[in-house]
């Protein structure tokens, strides 16, 4: 099973502890993020897993070979040349994602504990092109989903931005956010090329959310209790070492 962990951000809301390494390096209860998802990751059966690179990606580099790789199959998606955001980044690593199942994508920076072969079998049952963890948590940027959970728009609370125009929490809708994991079936990669118009850099959102309404996007909401926290921020690193003990 494949998957991917997106691994090249620059770390800006974590400096200082970024100014010497990538984000990904940045230990919580002497593990790495990087460590702690490729672990959750190997124990949910994903067994050939692609990281990007990007700031201080040497260091991830010697950090992976000095532990073998995790007797894992991992490849290296080299974005040191330019950070490709989201949807570029998943674009870069095609030749390794590519192929006849799904594939997992998972942020580095997010620490939890959620059922991920629960979330992947649910995504292949379900037939969609990708299916988003979303979470009921206060932020200022919502996935609009109906009451099937099915992606119908996307709305930016603090500028008041919509996409499309005009689409509103109504008659059913709900806003919910990102939870910065997502299942993708590889047939995404014709549209994802179409997409990008020749322009490596781009992200998955807005792509998302202008496919919605050609292509099934589910939501996927765990229905038993789990932990999530997002590490990308120095006030959580605290929240995230109490989480780990």
């Amino acid at each position: 099973m494949k998957a991917m962990i997106f691994a090249a951000g620059l770390g800006t809301r974590l400096r200082p502890l970024t100014n010497d390494r990538p984000k990904a390096l940045v230990e919580i209860g002497g593990k790495t993020m990087l460590e702690r998802v490729i672990n959750r990751l190997a124990e949910a059966g994903f067994d050939d897993i692609t990281i990007n690179i990007h700031h201080f990606g040497q260091k991830i580099i010697d950090f992976l070979e000095a532990r073998g790789n995790f007797g894992l199959n991992i490849h290296i998606s080299d974005e040191r040349d330019m950070l490709l955001d989201t949807g570029g980044g998943i674009l870069k690593a095609r030749q390794f994602l590519d192929g006849d199942e799904p594939f997992l994508v998972h942020n580095a920076d997010i620490l939890t504990d959620i059922d991920l072969q629960a979330m992947y079998q649910s995504h292949v049952q379900s037939g969609a092109w990708a299916t988003v963890l979303v979470k009921d948590r206060a932020t200022s940027r919502y996935f609009v989903l109906d009451g099937d959970y099915r992606l119908r728009g996307w709305i930016n609370k603090s500028t008041g931005e919509t996409r499309p125009p005009h689409i509103s929490c109504r008659d059913g809708m709900r806003l919910m956010a990102f939870g910065g994991i997502h299942v993708i079936s590889p047939s995404i990669f014709h549209e994802l090329e179409r997409y990008s118009q020749g322009q490596p850099k781009f992200s998955t959102t807005p792509f998302y959310v202008d496919h919605c309404h050609s292509h099934i996007i589910k939501g996927y909401v765990q229905r038993t209790p789990y932990a999530w926290l997002d590490i990308g921020k120095p006030d959580a690193l605290n929240q995230a070492e109490e989480m780990v003990k």
